[in-house]
C-alpha cells in the first residue's frame, strides 16, 4: 500500500482533488434549506460515488439516498445504507434479479413508465406482504424518459396498484434546468387525479441542483434529490447555484508544454477531464489564473489557452474547474480530499464503472 501524501505538493497528477470543507458545507447549505422549505432530501451519489460522503449526507439529515444504477445501488447496500430510490427503468430478468436480492436487504425503490416495465417487475416481485415500490416517471419538460401526461400516469398507477408484490409509490420528476413552474403545474394536475380517484401519493419527487434554491414549497414536491450540489461545478456558476468559492473538485494536473506563447499543455485530456460544455464555450478553467481556460481536449493533453503575460511555464502544477464534476468522479479509481494544502485522505471511488 503507497504511503498517503502529506500534502497536495506530493500528489502525482492528474489527480482528483475535494476540499473536504467546502463539500461538507455544500451538505449542511442543501440541507438547511431543505428543512426550512420542508422537503425531505434523498441525495444523488451519481456525483461523487463514495460511501465516505453517503454517510456524511445522511448524518446531516438526508432521508436516503438516490443512485442511478444497480450497480451503484449494490455498492451503497454493501456500505450499509438501506434507503436508496434508482429512478430508472429496470428491464430485463438479470436485472430484476439484481433488484430482488438488493430489496431483501434494503429499502429498494425504482420507477416506471411504461406498462411494460411495471408488468416485468409485476412477474418478479410477488410477496404483498414486501412489496416494491414504483413511482411513475413524469416528463415535465425535459424530453427524457418519462409519461407524456397526468393521465397516463393515473393510468400506470393503477396498474402498479393492482400487483399484488408492487406499491404505487408517488411521482417522480427531473425537470428542465430553470423551469421548476412548469413542473410544479404539471404535478399537481396529477395528484389531483390520483386523489380523485384514491390512490394515495405518498411521494412527489424531484431533482436538480440548478433549481435547488428554487425547490417547490407549495405544497406539491414532497422530495428533493440534488447531486452535484456537495461539489459544485462551472456549470453551477453559470446558473447562478454558487460561486467558485464552493467549488470542492478541482482536477490537478501539470503544464508539460508551452509550444508557442498564449498556449499550454497539460497533462489531462479527455481521460480526466470532462468533455461536457453545458452551454460553457471551453472545458475548464485554471483556478488562479484569471483568463486561462481549457479550449480542447485530446486523449492524454488539454490545450490551454493562457494571456500574453501568463507566468505559467512547463513544469507548473495548477488546478482545473470543470464544467460538470459528475463525469470527472467516474474519471478516476481514487480521489483525495484535502483541506488546504493538507491531504486528508485518499478514498476509491467505490462506485466508479458499476452498471446495471
Amino acid at each position: 500500500m503507497k504511503a498517503l501524501p502529506k500534502t497536495i505538493a506530493e500528489i502525482d497528477t492528474p489527480a482528483v482533488l475535494i476540499d473536504i470543507d467546502r463539500a461538507r458545507a455544500n451538505i449542511a447549505r442543501a440541507q438547511a434549506h431543505a428543512d426550512r422549505a420542508g422537503l425531505t432530501l434523498r441525495p444523488h451519489i451519481k456525483t461523487h460515488k463514495l460511501p465516505f460522503w453517503a454517510g456524511e449526507q445522511i448524518a446531516a439529515g438526508a432521508v436516503g439516498l438516490t443512485v442511478q444504477k444497480l450497480g451503484e445501488a449494490e455498492v451503497m447496500a454493501d456500505a450499509g445504507f438501506h434507503d436508496l430510490f434508482l429512478p430508472y427503468n429496470i428491464l430485463g430478468p438479470d436485472k430484476r434479479a439484481r433488484l430482488a436480492a438488493l430489496h431483501r436487504r434494503a429499502r429498494m425503490s425504482v420507477t416506471a413508465d411504461s406498462a411494460t416495465v411495471i408488468h416485468g417487475l409485476a412477474e418478479t416481485f410477488t410477496d404483498p406482504d414486501h412489496p416494491l415500490p414504483v413511482l411513475i416517471e413524469c416528463d415535465t419538460g425535459m424530453g427524457r424518459c418519462g409519461v407524456q401526461s397526468p393521465e397516463a400516469a393515473l393510468a400506470l398507477a393503477r396498474q402498479i396498484a393492482a400487483a399484488k408484490g408492487l406499491s404505487f409509490g408517488g411521482l417522480m420528476t427531473y425537470p428542465p434546468a430553470g423551469r421548476p413552474g412548469e413542473a410544479t403545474q404539471w404535478l399537481r394536475a396529477a395528484r389531483g387525479l390520483l386523489d380523485g380517484a384514491g390512490l394515495p401519493c405518498p411521494v412527489i419527487s424531484s431533482g436538480g441542483t440548478p433549481d435547488i434554491w428554487r425547490a417547490e414549497t407549495g405544497g406539491v414536491v414532497t422530495e428533493y434529490r440534488p447531486g452535484t450540489y456537495i461539489y459544485m461545478d462551472r456549470y453551477c456558476i453559470a446558473k447562478g447555484v454558487g460561486s467558485a468559492d464552493d467549488c470542492a473538485l478541482t482536477v490537478l494536473t501539470t503544464i508539460v508544454s508551452r509550444p508557442v506563447p498564449g498556449r499550454a499543455i497539460l497533462d489531462a485530456g479527455s481521460k480526466a477531464l470532462t468533455s461536457d460544455l453545458l452551454g460553457q464555450p471551453d472545458h475548464g478553467e485554471i483556478v488562479g489564473h484569471p483568463g486561462a481556460r481549457v479550449t480542447g481536449l485530446s486523449e492524454e493533453h488539454g490545450t490551454v489557452t493562457l494571456p500574453k503575460d501568463s507566468p505559467l511555464a512547463v513544469g507548473d502544477r495548477v488546478r482545473v474547474l470543470p464544467n460538470h464534476a459528475c463525469p470527472v468522479s467516474n474519471l478516476f479509481d481514487e480521489v483525495y480530499l484535502v483541506s488546504g494544502e493538507r491531504v486528508v485522505e485518499c478514498l476509491p471511488v467505490a462506485a466508479r464503472g458499476r452498471v446495471g
